[in-house]
């Protein structure tokens, strides 16, 4: 197995010159780079999977998206928190944009910590209980007998605070310029060269 793990900007000159024998799979982690460009620039009709592996999967606590399904690369990320193999490339591209999500997390944990601490709480203290809460419902999310909807009903007391900042801050505006930049990003992806 042939791993190429490159900015997609580098790929041409990272995999000029390269051979690839014929019993090798190469897989490529490579966003917005499809895989018959990689076989154009590899020159092989070797199988190409692409794969999303997350930071998570040193820990073996990440599911992989792959595509498309090859027994050798599953069963990789299998052992490494889990393979999700999807049929297609359109398919592949919807998992890559949601990744691009990964890192909005931070921001606005940054931006509780900070609103706290203007209100007189020492920062120290303030990212200390901001980690806390937050650390507990990532956990929840381990629960996949729980959508996605029941974790939140299940974290909300009716008319309680959870609900109503939910109900105020993340409105169906703010819902529709998340979608918006979702459906940007895989715009994009799709027709990188």
């Amino acid at each position: 197995m042939l791993l190429g793990a490159v900015r997609p900007q580098d790929r041409f000159e990272a995999l000029a010159g390269l051979r690839v024998d014929g019993a090798e799979v190469v897989v490529h982690v490579m966003a917005g780079v499809g895989i018959d460009e990689v076989r154009r620039t590899l020159g092989t009709g070797v199988p190409v999977v692409r794969a999303i592996p997350l930071p998570a999967v040193r820990e073996r606590r990440s599911v992989t998206v792959t595509c498309p399904s090859h027994p050798v690369v599953d069963a990789l990320f299998d052992r490494l928190g889990g393979a999700l193999p999807v049929a297609d490339e359109a398919a592949f591209d919807v998992f890559s944009a949601l990744t691009g999500t990964l890192t909005t997390r931070y921001p606005y944990l940054t931006t509780l910590a900070e609103w706290a601490a203007r209100q007189g709480i020492p920062a120290q203290d303030a990212d200390r209980y901001v980690r806390s809460l937050f650390q507990g419902i990532g956990r929840t999310l381990g629960d996949d007998t729980r959508t996605l909807h029941r974790l939140a009903a299940d974290h909300e007391t009716p008319q309680g605070l959870n609900e109503r900042i939910r109900t105020t801050w993340f409105d169906t505006a703010n819902a529709d310029a998340l979608q918006r930049a979702l459906d940007a990003l895989l715009g994009d992806l799709r027709k990188a060269p």
